[in-house]
């Protein structure tokens, strides 16, 4: 053991020797060797931890130095290496140098060495605040401040503690924020994140970790400054209630709640003017009473805070006769504190208090409070000012406060987690009484649930009893309303106000002699309280009368002054303002003293101080009605539903009132704002479905809207009420029939209104209105049919409107609806001419009278000369007039209606500007029946138009149509005038189609057919179903050359027009005409259908229109309707051949020349055959050399491809009608005549060459093979030419010349080219004809069936084939007949050129009778249709 000790020792000298000869590694070589020996060496751990930090081995000295100082913790050398160690990292390890300062510090405090002690702490605080960071800093500072080891020992030595901790807490408030701003940044930033949502978590996140609040505390409690004392402790109530914002409910919130109350309630016990201190510490209480609260805590309040908010609403609560509290003392009341209060403030810098206002006034007081609270942020002051504004009775402002306190409570609850029970119970009871009062009983189901919330928890409540008794009371629950009351006076037997309710109750209930022993008895001690009481005391002084009204109801009893009157009037004296007390006079006056002047100014008073005076408002609107005041009507009304009065809460027993609502209909119907009168009706009926006029009034609503539906179901609904006995209905109620009358003419049902006029009429024959709307229906009825096409129909309205305007009352003759609905009736008879001769001359003569000189006919008379001589009479018409007396009749009837209509209608502009625009277009309509020679030349009616036009734009220049009309009338006369004028339409109204539609026929005019087709266009989509800009659009498509095109235009325009629409039908026809003599295959009979249509209307507007006619009769004829087609053209014969013998007109002889062509055509299509000769003879007379050479001397020659069609017509028919009546030598004169004429016309050869083989003789049937071989010489894709042949050559059973025509047969039907659908079925049958007949008799039906089933393969999508093999019967005949029919359908117009005879022999093939139906229907001039008809029916 001696040995080892020495050589431990001699070894700790070596490292020693090592250590100051700076030989650090022999240093640790020895020391190492000892510790090797003896770990517990204290010195070989210090040189060796010395050697390896001279070796710049920190962290292996670092931990030498801890194993040193473990050995030895009292020993400083070991402490000091590691400080040494750890100054020369910076700030890496801080925290290791703070535990081994301190503990070095500690060594020289036991060793008393205090200069040491500090010198080193001193060194590690600077090398914190130098080289740390600030938060290591701040822990740094902790070994300075009490609580350190080392703080006594050097508490003389070292900077005040407040100094320190002040530091300390700045560093900490400045780093958090900045921390909580950087994460805030951070973390908004995430995928649906929230800012305010972010917020409150990183909050919450750093106050968890925060010191703050500690070291404001320490600070508060360590400084000597008491302003920097009571700055901080600001700082620390902010601190904590921003923690508490943050913390979710539980346990945390209340503990910071109860810390945050705790420190604002010490400001408030040291009077330290903090104002968000004293906010918390008087909101933050909850009491059931307001008089709960410390009056002295307030008082000082308002001197802290004179110009707070809250202060406002304090101050004038307090000095409120409403305060629980007692009054201040008057020296006291500008005082702002107490001395010691002084000694404290902060004011005192400012030189002196401030001082306090205090209201003198309740108007002062009021507007203090009110401007206080809105934009108070306090629970108090809401409770304050919802008292006293229950004091005044102001329900609407409470209502509206109360909400907003309620939203105020809610966000407190949130901030805070405090319950605040006591004030939300206070919030709910007084808004529950303020919805009680306010637009009562509106808001009485709210009301009475706040009350049960509060009476759920508190069921001894006062003013929850009181509140759901008055609300029992106003929804009639008597006795529920008793119960309460009572309970409610059970806790408050002294309260008055209480007791005259009770007692109203029983007076509501019926209980009228209780109830007035009651109130009597409260009389006595309301009218000692004085002026307080004064409202109270006037409502139970009108409460007595009332049941005094009641106890007594005779006549004398209520007349009687002394006796309900009495307290009436009394209650008056009371409050002059008490509604109630004017409406019981009011009634007083009315009923019984029959003074209605004074009931009506009581009336008027009673609804002025308040709306819900039901009595008063009813009687005051039906006064207002009487006198037809409805802008009074409205107003009254308009209170009453605002009262909340008229609908009952939801669950209430009390009905509804529909009178007020009913008559705000009535109002807004007369004002025409329908749909307010729609709603105004409709809500009255939901109160009271058995409203009769209600339901009146809102079908005239309805119409008056254009909701016809709504509105017939409406007077339905009315009508159903008639006859209810259950409903008593005041008035008349033709009424229902007359608007539902209007609503059918409105629906376009006027048959409907014209049957309930006549029967309104028939009861009511002087009710003005409905004779004028019977004569408007009629004329509309007519004028609706005139559209349809209803001729017929429309004429006969027309007349039943003259002969009921003949006997008309005399005072509707007056009106301008009258001569309007009169003039309307004669324009019937021009637009119909055809129907002109049914025109009543007789019944116009006595409307109009007699006397020409009559000023109500003299309009415009200088202009055009119209008066009544050619109506009233049958004499000769001028001599520009070249129509019918009739006709001229009707015009100028129409004219004179309107010029009636003008003189009647002098006092009223607008009418007086329509009719003259009236009358412009009855002279234009005159203008235009002139022949078209007249009206080439401005005639007088044109000029009388003009007029018309100019001063009804004089009258109304804002009229967009009066513009139209003017540009109309002046397009022929003057382009440039009607240019200006269609532009000022546009420019009034640029939606006008029709305006548009006239700019753009101008330009046409005019040539500019761009400008027009813009225009066109333009019209067109403004309004599409518009026709005539259709039609427009297809004249430029027309100049432009492309007519196909303008075809589909114009057949447009006439599925969309109207039956009188004349240019539709005009261009319509014309336009399908030349598609038909354009079109190589001709087309459909079905497509003709329309365009005959269109000329038939078009014969009976205007029949006088020849060359329409003449097209009407051409297609006539192409639908087989050949005796119509004869018809016609006899009529167009006699009238132009009567013309030309009249006026020797060369143009009349052009025209009697094609009509006598074609004519006899139909002739001889009808069977005429003699007819037929004669005509054809006058044709071709007419047509010849001669006749034509006086043509062309006047100037006018038919053109050479025109005569010689003409001419070709005429000796056809001629022939066919002789051969028909066996004159055979005559027939072939004709047509040898025919073919020398027409150069050998093929379809005229075959013509002569069937008569030929017709006569028999082998002489003639030698001709007419030459004449057909020439054809085909000539033409060889002559079809019929070829199918002739092959006739002859079957009959002639000529094998070769039978097999050359099969060959030339077999080309054409394989060629598609020049060959139509029935050419083809000609050929397939003559080959199927030769096939059977000539090349073999034994198989002839398999030939047969082959040639169809060639006919099939060449041509699949023709029926012909098809129909050929259906004959053959069985399943494939089925199948075949089936196939025929679509192939049929799919080749007909528009995708086809398949004739409707090939359609019906298709649906005939069939074998079904529906089939055979459609045959007949499809081509009821076809044998196939009737044919298959018959065989379908028999089997």
């Amino acid at each position: 053991m001696s040995n080892t000790g020495v050589s431990t020792k001699a070894l700790l000298r070596a490292a020693a020797d090592a250590v100051k000869q700076q030989k650090w590694d022999a240093a640790i070589e020895a020391a190492n060797t000892v510790l090797q020996k003896d770990a517990k060496s204290y010195q070989a751990q210090l040189f060796l931890a010395f050697a390896l930090d001279k070796k710049n081995k920190p962290d292996e000295a670092e931990t030498t130095f801890l194993a040193a100082t473990a050995l030895k913790p009292a020993d400083s050398q070991a402490w000091q290496g590691l400080i040494k160690i750890y100054q020369r990292q910076a700030g890496r390890k801080l925290k290791q140098y703070q535990y081994a300062a301190l503990k070095l510090a500690e060594i020289y405090r036991d060793a008393d060495d205090m200069h040491k002690c500090q010198v080193t702490v001193d060194a590690f605080i600077d090398q914190a605040r130098t080289q740390g960071e600030r938060q290591q800093y701040v822990e740094a500072l902790d070994l300075i401040l009490p609580g350190s080891p080392i703080y006594q020992a050097l508490e003389g030595r070292l900077p005040r503690p407040s100094r320190t901790y002040e530091i300390q807490a700045q560093i900490v408030e400045t780093d958090e924020k900045k921390r909580i701003n950087t994460l805030i940044g951070e973390r908004r930033t995430r995928i649906g994140a929230r800012i305010n949502d972010v917020t409150v978590e990183v909050k919450r996140e750093v106050y968890r970790q925060s010191r703050l609040g500690y070291l404001f505390r320490q600070l508060i409690n360590w400084v000597f400054d008491d302003e920097l004392r009571r700055t901080y402790e600001e700082k620390l109530l902010q601190y904590c209630y921003d923690r508490l914002l943050v913390w979710p409910p539980g346990e945390e919130k209340e503990r910071e709640a109860n810390i945050v109350q705790k420190l604002a309630n010490d400001m408030v016990i040291i009077r330290h003017p903090f104002k968000f201190a004293w906010d918390i510490a008087i909101n933050w209480q909850d009491h059931k009473e307001i008089g709960e609260w410390d009056v002295t805590v307030l008082r000082q309040y308002c001197s802290f805070f004179p110009d707070s908010d809250l202060n406002r609403v304090l101050m004038g609560f307090l000095t409120s006769t409403v305060s629980p509290f007692p009054k201040e003392v008057p020296e006291d009341s500008t005082s702002v504190a107490s001395d010691d209060a002084q000694d404290e403030s902060e004011d005192d810098e400012d030189g002196g208090a401030k001082t306090t206002y205090v209201p003198l006034t309740e108007e002062d007081r009021l507007l203090m409070m009110t401007e206080g609270i809105s934009t108070a942020d306090s629970l108090l002051a809401y409770r304050l000012m919802a008292e006293y504004q229950q004091y005044l009775e102001e329900h609407e402002s409470n209502v509206e406060l109360m909400r907003k306190a309620l939203e105020h409570l809610k966000s407190e609850r949130s901030k805070t987690g405090l319950s605040f029970r006591h004030t939300q119970d206070a919030i709910s009871l007084y808004l529950g009484t303020a919805l009680v009062f306010y637009q009562s009983p509106r808001h009485h189901q709210e009301a009475k649930s706040l009350f049960d919330g509060v009476l759920a928890h508190e069921p001894s409540s006062t003013s929850a009893l009181i509140g759901v008794g008055l609300i029992y009371e106003e929804e009639e629950q008597y006795d529920e309303a008793i119960n309460f009351l009572e309970r409610a006076l059970m806790r408050d037997p002294d309260n008055l106000r209480v007791k005259t309710e009770a007692a109203w109750v029983r007076a509501l209930k019926g209980d009228f002699e209780t109830s007035k022993v009651e109130l009597e008895a409260c009389i006595t001690p309301l009218t000692k309280k004085g002026q307080p009481s004064k409202e109270l005391l006037a409502q139970t002084q009108y409460r007595l009368g009332y049941c005094i009204w009641n106890l007594d109801t005779s006549k004398s009893a209520r007349k009687r002054r002394t006796g309900a009157y009495a307290y009436f009037l009394e209650a008056l004296k009371s409050n002059l303002n008490y509604a109630p007390a004017y409406t019981s006079l009011g009634v007083y006056y009315a009923d019984y003293i029959k003074d209605k002047k004074r009931a009506r100014r009581c009336f008027q008073k009673a609804v002025e101080l308040s709306p819900s005076e039901v009595v008063s408002a009813e009687r005051l609107a039906r006064s207002f009605a009487d006198d037809g005041d409805w802008d009074r009507v409205e107003l009254v009304a308009q209170r009453v539903v605002d009262s909340g009065k008229v609908k009952p809460p939801p669950g209430s027993k009390r009905k509804g009132i529909s009178w007020p609502l009913a008559a705000l209909g009535v109002a807004e119907l007369n004002k025409q704002d329908y749909h307010k009168a729609i709603v105004s009706f409709q809500a009255a009926l939901r109160i009271s479905p058995n409203d009769y006029h209600a339901w009146v009034g809102l079908g005239e609503s309805y119409h008056g809207s254009g909701r016809y539906i709504a509105a017939t179901k409406a007077i339905m609904n009315a009508q159903k009420l008639e006859g209810s006995a259950d409903v008593e209905i005041s008035g008349e109620t033709w009424f229902t029939k007359f608007i539902l009358a209007q609503i059918k003419g409105e629906l376009g049902d006027f048959d409907e209104a014209i049957s309930l006029y006549r029967e309104v009429i028939a009861d009511h024959a002087d009710e003005e209105g409905v004779a004028i709307a019977l004569m408007q229906a009629l004329v509309e009825n007519a004028l609706d049919s005139l559209e349809k096409g209803f001729f017929g129909k429309s004429v006969a309205l027309a007349i039943e409107t003259l002969e009921f305007a003949t006997q008309a009352h005399s005072a509707i003759k007056e009106t301008f609806n009258f001569w309007k609905s009169v003039a309307d009736a004669c324009s019937v008879f021009s637009s119909i001419q055809s129907r002109v001769s049914d025109f009543p001359a007789n019944l116009v003569r006595d409307l109009i009278g007699r006397d020409d000189a009559a000023p109500e006919y003299q309009a415009v008379r200088d202009i055009d000369g119209v008066g009544i001589a050619v109506v009233i009479t049958d004499g000769v018409f001028p001599e520009v007039e070249t129509l019918g007396v009739d006709l001229t009749k009707a015009l100028q009837a129409t004219i004179l209606a309107h010029k009636r209509a003008i003189y009647v209608s002098a006092n009223d502009v607008h009418a007086h500007a329509v009719a003259y625009y009236n009358l412009g277009w009855a002279e234009y309509q005159a203008h235009t029946c002139l022949s078209l020679h007249l009206r080439k030349k401005s005639t007088t009616y044109l000029k009388a138009a003009m007029a018309c036009f100019k001063r009804s734009i004089e009258l109304e220049a804002g009229n967009s149509e009066f513009w139209n009309a003017f540009g109309v009338v002046t397009s022929p006369i003057n382009p440039a005038v009607a240019q200006h004028s269609f532009v000022r339409s546009l420019h009034l109204n640029e939606r006008s189609a029709h305006a548009w539609t006239n700019l753009g026929t101008l330009s046409l005019m005019e040539g500019d057919d761009r400008v027009a087709y813009d225009a066109f266009t333009r019209a067109q989509s403004t309004d599409p179903d518009y026709s005539h800009a259709w039609l427009g659009q297809g004249l430029t498509a027309l100049i432009s050359g492309d007519a196909g095109k303008a075809r589909e235009l114009f057949a447009h325009a006439m599925e969309i027009v109207d039956s009188s629409s004349l240019p539709a039908r005009r261009l319509y026809a014309v336009s399908m005409f030349d598609h038909i003599l354009a079109s190589p295959t001709g087309v459909p009979i079905a497509s003709l259908l329309q365009p005959i249509l269109a000329l038939s209307q078009l014969q009976a507007l205007r029949p006088l229109d020849l060359a329409y006619g003449h097209l009407y009769s051409l297609l006539q004829e192409r639908t087989n309707e050949n005796v119509r087609a004869a018809a016609t053209l006899e009529s167009i014969c006699s009238t132009t051949e009567a013309n030309y013998e009249e006026t020797q007109n060369t143009q009349s002889l052009n025209n009697l020349i094609l009509a006598k062509a074609d004519l006899a055509r139909s002739y001889l299509a009808a069977g005429s055959y003699k007819k037929a000769i004669l005509t054809a003879e006058r044709a071709i007379h007419l047509s010849n050399d001669a006749s034509y050479a006086k043509l062309l001397a006047a100037g006018r020659e038919l053109i050479a491809e025109e005569r010689q069609k003409l001419r070709l017509s005429a000796h056809v028919t001629m022939g066919l009608a002789q051969y028909y009546t066996n004159k055979l030598d005559e027939a072939l004169a004709s047509f040898e005549a025919v073919i020398e004429e027409s150069e050998g016309n093929p379809d005229a050869v075959c013509i002569l060459a069937q008569v030929l083989w017709a006569t028999g003789d082998e002489e003639s049937r030698e001709r007419a093979r030459e004449l057909l071989f020439d054809v085909i010489s000539r033409a060889p894709h002559h079809v019929q030419s070829v199918c002739l042949l092959g006739v002859i050559a079957l009959l002639d059973a000529d094998e070769e010349s039978l097999e050359a025509v099969v060959q030339e047969l077999q080309a054409l039907r394989a060629s598609d080219e020049g060959v139509t659908p029935s050419e083809q079925s000609q050929l397939g049958e003559v080959l199927r004809a030769i096939a059977a007949l000539g090349q073999g008799k034994d198989n002839a039906e398999e030939l047969a069936t082959n040639q169809a089933q060639v006919n099939v393969m060449l041509h699949p999508y023709l029926p012909h084939g098809w129909s050929e093999l259906a004959v053959r019967g069985g399943n494939e005949g089925e199948v075949a007949a089936a196939t025929a029919l679509r192939v049929a359908l799919k080749g007909v117009a528009p995708r086809g050129d398949l004739e409707a005879e090939d359609l019906a022999r298709a649906y005939a093939g069939t074998g079904t009778v529906a089939d055979a139906q459609i045959a007949v229907m499809v081509s009821p001039w076809g044998k196939s249709g009737w044919r298959g008809l018959v065989d379908a029916v028999m089997g």
